[in-house]
């Protein structure tokens, strides 16, 4: 069996190696080199139940774009983070200061990760491509400027930031997007081959699917049909909203997870729960209207992917959420969670652990902001983007949808509900809330990859 991995990895890496657009040979495997799928990570012991459905009854998750940990919150005071790589020739590079609106954007799907990561030796970051203007050397070894950060370090500081959380998925967007709904994505990877992703694709569209060994195998259409959280919480009888941006000049051309479930674009809860444009959430706040569950998926502009906006967007997008919230007669009840979907192909220093095909993926950013949210803490227990489901799945009360939402470890660590609930302080903003309220759609979807 030994033997049979070493030769299984060593044929996934040759293929990385000769894919068209990717250049360099892959450095050496790490010895002894067994299997490459590891037992997933256990929670830390609890001194109580963790219950947080007894204190929280609005769930927000806000899903930004692209950013690796290292990328975004580099120096974070007490956070594990670097400030140089290694490269597949056995370099040091320092990491350079890129904006977040910097012209070019790393390549970041499947054959990106399985290159970067390298069987764990995390040094082939210098053999991506990147698309939009000639990048420059060592493209993918960048953080974003302080300056730019400051909104996110602001809300870290005052909440919990986790440094160790992991993308469920090993890929980008399409299959991210899938995994915040319902904790799969039918082992599709990649992204479609046509926009918009979902139903509503042209009909010869077609998603990669991933075979057991990371091949990829056939191309199906990308409109599937799993149940997801939504589904649950219909069951449930509890409300949910899904905000996300039109792309076209209707709903069906929307850029939204939930465009890819036959049974939900086909069904009542497209025209009632899933909303564009995002904008939308702020005034609903204000209204007096938050969901028992949101999702928010941001206008390209305010995105954080590379090349959108100002670069100034997102951190002021993701702030005026947060103070509407934190301003709003839900505060107390509340918990928000901003992710970001994949790490953009940006470096990254720690390696993922490998425990099924699709997972895990590069770490990504997560905050937790909640009145029972620990204060100024850096939690360092291993999470993945699952856990949000299953977070979720606690306060609603509702069963895991798969095994990434079953095995996920619970968040325990970043709450403490002994607390009096604490008052929400707001966040410093580049860009006004009102920039945003009425705010034209961009028309560009967040992502193509």
């Amino acid at each position: 069996m030994r033997s049979a991995w070493a030769l299984l990895i060593f044929v996934a890496m040759a293929i990385v190696a000769g894919c068209g657009g990717h250049s360099g040979t892959p450095g050496p495997l790490p010895s002894p080199y067994t299997s490459p799928f590891t037992s997933p990570p256990t929670s830390p012991p609890s001194q109580a139940p963790f219950a947080p459905q007894n204190y929280i009854k609005h769930v927000v998750f806000i899903i930004q774009e692209n950013r690796s940990f290292d990328n975004l919150f580099y120096g974070y005071p007490g956070a594990n983070t670097a400030t140089s790589g290694q490269t597949s020739t056995g370099a040091t590079v320092q990491l350079h200061s890129a904006p977040l609106n910097a012209c070019y954007d790393p390549d970041h799907n499947e054959i990106d990760f399985l290159t970067e990561y390298n069987g764990g030796a995390m040094n082939g970051f210098d053999q991506i491509l990147s698309a939009g203007c000639t990048p420059p050397t060592d493209a993918a070894y960048a953080y974003v400027p302080a300056a730019e950060s400051a909104p996110y370090f602001a809300l870290a500081k005052q909440f919990v930031l986790a440094d160790n959380n992991f993308a469920s998925q090993i890929d980008a967007s399409w299959t991210a997007h899938q995994f915040l709904i319902a904790a799969q994505s039918d082992l599709t990877v990649d992204a479609p081959d046509h926009l918009p992703w979902g139903c509503d694709s042209p009909a010869d569209t077609t998603v990669p699917t991933l075979n057991s060994d990371r091949t990829q195998g056939p191309g199906i259409s990308p409109c599937l049909n799993y149940t997801t959280f939504g589904d649950e919480l219909d069951a449930k009888d509890v409300s949910w909203r899904y905000y996300a941006p039109a792309i076209g000049s209707n709903l069906g051309d929307i850029w939204s997870a939930y465009d890819a479930i036959n049974h939900i674009r086909y069904g009542s809860d497209w025209g009632n729960n899933v909303i564009s444009p995002p904008s939308r959430v702020l005034t609903d706040i204000a209204a007096g209207n938050l969901a028992g569950m949101t999702w928010i998926v941001p206008d390209y502009d305010e995105s954080d992917h590379s090349g959108s906006g100002s670069g100034l967007g997102g951190p002021a997008w993701v702030s005026s959420i947060v103070d509407a919230i934190g301003t709003s007669q839900f505060w107390n009840s509340t918990a928000v969670f901003v992710v970001w979907d994949d790490w953009g192909g940006w470096y990254d220093h720690v390696a993922p652990a490998q425990i099924s095909v699709q997972s895990l993926g590069m770490r990504v950013p997560l905050i937790a902001i909640s009145p029972y949210a620990k204060a100024n803490y850096v939690s360092h227990v291993s999470y993945e983007t699952a856990g949000l489901l299953k977070f979720a799945e606690t306060v609603f009360g509702v069963s895991a949808l798969t095994q990434a939402d079953a095995r996920a470890v619970d968040f325990s660590d970043m709450f403490d509900f002994g607390q009096s609930p604490r008052s929400y302080s707001s966040i410093r903003k580049h860009l006004s809330t009102r920039r945003y309220v009425p705010h034209p759609p961009s028309g560009v979807a967040p992502d193509n990859e």
